[in-house]
């Protein structure tokens, strides 16, 4: 728990758990690991997918943020507190409609990545803005400060809140990009925090991607011998 203020919280925004594709880390483990650091509450947005989210919360209810990435039909989206499953491949305003349906906090995680931000053409994001909570400024998984600073812009000049992740896919990278902020317990109250939240960040190194490549290839190998 937080010793600088016990009204705060220390907050992990995104990792993936052997749910998605390119992670091999069981979430029991990620639960395990918050404990031991002392990370008070974890979004799991595992991409595409809720089902091991749903079941950590159940684990840990007051730990747990059910979240989800989403690859819509341009960039992905990433949405917290949600209670149904949002497919992939749906464009990106039928995304946010079924993410507001129930509820959701709506970000967009790493935007101006070179890599991993490609898919969105110019104006998309604007086009997005009056739908959007909040937009991630900081992804520890960037390669250099550009993508994040651009990020951060982007959201001031269109007063967003701001996220940051981890986005964790190992055990070492959880708690590299995290906030520090107010109790919350919903959607409404998270939003609140997100106006007084104290940003902890650090990129990781480059070298981390690597290991993304090789439990992708675990599991199709795994696949492959089945």
């Amino acid at each position: 728990m937080n010793t600088e203020n016990k009204n705060n919280l220390w907050v992990e925004l995104h990792c993936h758990t052997s749910a998605s594709v390119d992670s091999l880390v069981p979430v029991e483990k990620y639960l395990s690991r918050c404990r031991a650091l002392g990370i008070d509450k974890i979004a799991i947005t595992d991409h595409n997918e809720i089902h091991t989210a749903q079941s950590a919360k159940a684990m840990a209810p007051e730990m747990v943020i059910v979240g989800e990435e989403i690859q819509t039909t341009k960039g992905e989206l990433i949405a917290y507190f949600m209670s149904d499953w949002v497919p992939p491949g749906l464009n990106p305003i039928e995304t946010i409609e079924r993410l507001r349906e129930q509820g959701a906090v709506i970000s967009i995680p790493h935007p101006f990545d070179p890599f991993r931000g490609k898919d969105w053409d110019p104006g998309d994001l604007e086009a997005l803005v009056p739908y959007l909570d909040a937009v991630e400024t900081f992804n520890a998984r960037c390669f250099g400060k550009q993508a994040n600073l651009a990020a951060a812009d982007f959201a001031k000049r269109h007063g967003l809140l701001e996220t940051v992740g981890s986005d964790a896919h190992t055990l070492n990278e959880l708690g590299r990009a995290t906030l520090r902020m107010p109790d919350f317990s919903d959607a409404e109250s998270f939003r609140a925090g997100l106006r007084q939240a104290q940003k902890i960040t650090q990129l990781s190194p480059f070298f981390i991607h690597f290991y993304s490549s090789i439990a992708k290839l675990v599991k199709n190998l795994r696949k492959a011998i089945k």
